[in-house]
């Protein structure tokens, strides 16, 4: 259970941060920038599902909540002691990515194939779906980075792999599957 009685602590004010493990580093480590970037993205869509309802409204709510496990898997980087913790750290599995995909091809179902390259926008919804997308890029690409000098979780990765298509095909639903997708026009401005 967590416990915020206090929300100012004051123990970063001099540019570090704790970890999940209670290491303190820099608040410029490719860990904490990752697992940052991680929380930028569930902000970001917070701004998506002011704009979302019913089913695609309660799969943004799950997609919200894994982003918080996701965090803190990240924030955890002692992966190898997990079996020996006094308090078992939340990681991601395989299942949040199952299911990512599972959803994607329901909605893949109800799509066209394409014949351009889409232009983030269309309606409200789609173009904030965008911007989670390449959000949610940046926060694998960070990852992946930091998994070339330390370990990290590869349901991590994946999840933010399978993320990023998960939002480009639900921009299309959102477009009123993919019939208001914004095509790109190559060259249309020469």
């Amino acid at each position: 259970m967590v416990v915020l009685n206090k929300i100012y602590t004051r123990t970063g004010d001099k540019g570090s941060t704790a970890l999940g493990n209670g290491d303190r580093v820099a608040k410029y480590d490719p860990r904490v920038t990752a697992y940052g970037t991680s929380d930028e993205l569930n902000s970001t869509l917070g701004m998506a599902r002011l704009y979302a309802t019913g089913e695609m409204d309660n799969q943004l709510a799950a997609i919200q909540n894994d982003l918080f496990d996701l965090g803190a898997d990240l924030c955890r980087p002692d992966i190898a002691a997990d079996a020996t913790a006094e308090y078992p750290p939340l990681r991601m599995v395989a299942a949040q990515v199952d299911r990512l995909e599972s959803e994607i091809d329901l909605m893949n179902d109800l799509l066209a194939p394409l014949r351009s390259f889409i232009l983030p926008g269309g309606s409200a919804l789609a173009a904030h779906l965008h911007l989670c997308r390449t959000v949610a890029r940046r926060a694998e690409r960070l990852t992946v980075e930091l998994s070339q000098s330390e370990e990290v979780n590869p349901h991590v990765t994946t999840y933010l792999n399978r993320l990023s298509d998960w939002f480009f095909v639900a921009a299309r639903i959102a477009n009123e599957n993919g019939e208001k997708d914004v095509l790109w026009v190559p060259g249309a401005n020469r």
